[in-house]
């Protein structure tokens, strides 16, 4: 996918962007068996609900967190031991941020529960990132050992150290917004057939990381908190490009692969976008983490990932 096309299908995206979004998150799986998607994220239950510092009957956790944009399975806790009554609930949120993640990836950046949603999200963001740098590196040894053109061995190289600035930016406002740094873990990674490196660009790099990038200038648009725009839109750039490699890398890998092999990356393809889509679908945020992080509805979500699937992909839906 050349620059001449991407670029312009963002921007007829990015035109639907809103001054405040409301709704989605951060996620997926790779690898080792963490589910990846849900999370559990602590909010406080406003004064207005409590009768004497007690949840009155008709607050229910179940419609506390509603009230949050999360949902059940949830809990009653104190805040602090010296609370006569539980003043906190904790929910289950999912998020949807989308990145390069290596095969192997046996993390999920999953946070404790008594962590700031918010917090929770630029966390398992940070994570993310930071996974994407082994996934570069090993891209790059790849495609050199492939004999791929220098010039995307080159960019996969130079891609790697920038997703290091990223991760060190979500890393920060992670830890601005209350949230420990969580530990990457990485399976030792094995050599691999050129099939195999496609397949794995195809899903990771030409859908997840392309949503990905459109993504990062979407919240760089729609971000509340001003720090978050600043950080995306010094991201958004360089996710683009990234996105840009990987539908270069493509377009060498299938001229080198058999006919079948090639159809085996498609329809690889084209289940990451219907997964994709699914989850955009599933995802569930608190609203306020929605505004301050810039990420698009759950409905909206849907509708990008559509959009951009068929602005890339007619036959994705296929």
């Amino acid at each position: 996918m050349s620059r001449r096309k991407l670029r312009p299908v963002f921007s007829r995206l990015w035109l639907l962007a809103p001054v405040t979004a409301l709704g989605m998150g951060c996620s997926s799986t790779w690898g080792c068996d963490s589910d990846g998607h849900t999370s559990q994220s602590t909010f406080p239950i406003p004064a207005m609900l409590l009768d004497g510092g007690t949840p009155t009957q008709a607050t229910a956790c179940e419609e506390l967190c509603a009230s949050y944009g999360a949902k059940a399975p949830c809990s009653l806790s104190k805040s602090t031991e010296d609370k006569p009554e539980p003043d906190q609930v904790s929910c289950e949120t999912l998020f949807i941020c989308e990145g390069r993640r290596p095969e192997g990836l046996c993390s999920d950046g999953a946070v404790a529960v008594e962590v700031p949603a918010l917090g929770a999200l630029f966390a398992r963001m940070a994570h993310l990132e930071a996974a994407s740098v082994p996934a570069f590196e090993r891209l790059a040894d790849e495609l050199a050992a492939h004999g791929a053109p220098e010039r995307l061995v080159r960019a996969a190289r130079r891609s790697a150290k920038e997703e290091v600035r990223h991760a060190r930016a979500m890393e920060a406002l992670a830890l601005r917004h209350g949230a420990p740094i969580p530990e990457l873990k990485v399976a030792p990674f094995q050599a691999r057939s050129l099939e195999a490196l496609a397949l794995e660009n195809a899903v990771e790099g030409c859908v997840r990381e392309t949503f990905g990038a459109l993504l990062a200038g979407w919240q760089a648009r729609s971000a509340e908190d001003a720090q978050v725009r600043e950080s995306l839109a010094a991201i958004a750039p360089d996710e683009q490009r990234h996105a840009e490699l990987s539908w270069a890398i493509d377009a060498w890998a299938l001229e080198q692969l058999s006919p079948e092999a090639r159809e085996r990356v498609e329809e690889a393809r084209r289940e990451a976008w219907r997964e994709l889509e699914r989850d955009a679908a599933a995802s569930l945020v608190p609203d306020a983490v929605a505004r301050a992080s810039g990420l698009p509805s759950a409905r909206m979500a849907q509708r990008l990932v559509r959009e951009l699937a068929f602005s890339l992909m007619p036959q994705a839906h296929a």
